[in-house]
């Protein structure tokens, strides 16, 4: 009965570590799937602009527009 007893809790241990991985594998994998999407749609029609003041040319996402320019 004793041996029993301790199958069944290691049984229910590897069960629930096996779980518990399985989840983190999966919050993994949606993770960098949104990533990439992330990724496809910053390189699908982001205008550069110029700076007015150094002339370098950045994504118009991140640019800070002032009086207009």
């Amino acid at each position: 009965m004793n041996l029993l007893i301790i199958r069944l809790i290691i049984f229910a241990v590897l069960f629930f570590a096996g779980l518990k991985l399985y989840r983190m594998y999966r919050e993994w994998k949606l993770d960098r799937e949104e990533l990439l999407e992330d990724d496809r749609d910053d390189s699908r029609g982001n205008q550069m602009v110029r700076c007015a003041w150094c002339q370098v040319h950045v994504p118009e996402s991140e640019a800070q527009r002032a009086q207009g320019e």
